[in-house]
């Protein structure tokens, strides 16, 4: 019986159980957020990534290294297909690192470091829970935007920063356009997400603006 590490082949179903276990609480967390990449893909990758290394260990080839980097250059496929852009934001990023992670602890599975996957199956679930609450906190105090105003003239620029003023609001102009709808300018908008919202209710019931978009 070949020996892995500490492992011998006759653990394999174990291991092959760990990694379905690992996929699962973290595709758990991805599920209860409601993200692209769910409970069952997230099973997948941690048990195809642990089979692929099993076989890899298994067939005994010369380099072993050529397999596990095909199957992070197959993951990394996967990772492309959950990003997408919205507007002017990006998504899926994390989703995306989470499935190329998932993958590295497939594959310490495989090869026996079964220590090393827990270790880093609890390191995964805390920075996508508890490190949330503290991007949430960062984001709620700096929150950045990009806002474009539509007004009558050029003229209603200072009147713009006069409002971003009024609501602690730091802004950089981007760029500006002028068409038949009237004069459009893009701001950056930098400041807390209350005052984003009371900048947005001020945009919404102002009548020197014409249009707003974020």
């Amino acid at each position: 019986m070949k020996t892995i590490g500490t492992w011998t082949t006759g653990n394999d179903l174990l291991l092959i159980i760990i990694s379905l276990i690992v996929g699962l609480l973290i595709g758990a967390e991805r599920e209860y957020r409601n993200k692209f990449a769910g409970l069952r893909t997230f099973i997948l990758i941690s048990f195809g990534s642990c089979l692929f290394t099993i076989l890899s260990l298994k067939i005994g080839i010369s380099n072993p290294d050529r397999l596990a980097a095909n199957i992070v250059t197959g993951i990394g496929f996967l990772g492309a297909g959950v990003i997408f852009k919205d507007d002017n934001k990006i998504g899926g990023i994390t989703t995306a690192t989470t499935i190329w992670a998932t993958a590295s602890l497939g594959m310490c599975i495989g090869s026996g470091h079964i220590y090393l996957a827990l270790l880093g199956t609890a390191l995964v679930l805390i920075v996508l829970t508890v490190l949330s609450r503290l991007q949430d906190f960062i984001d709620n105090r700096h929150k950045i935007r990009e806002y474009s105003v539509t007004t009558a003239d050029q003229k209603d620029t200072a009147y713009c920063e006069t409002l971003f003023n009024r609501y602690n609001l730091k802004f950089a102009m981007v760029r500006q356009r002028y068409d038949t709808n009237g004069f459009s300018t893009t701001w950056k908008i930098t400041g807390r997400v209350s005052s984003h919202q009371a900048l947005l209710h001020q945009l919404m019931n102002d009548s020197r603006i014409h249009a707003y978009q974020f």
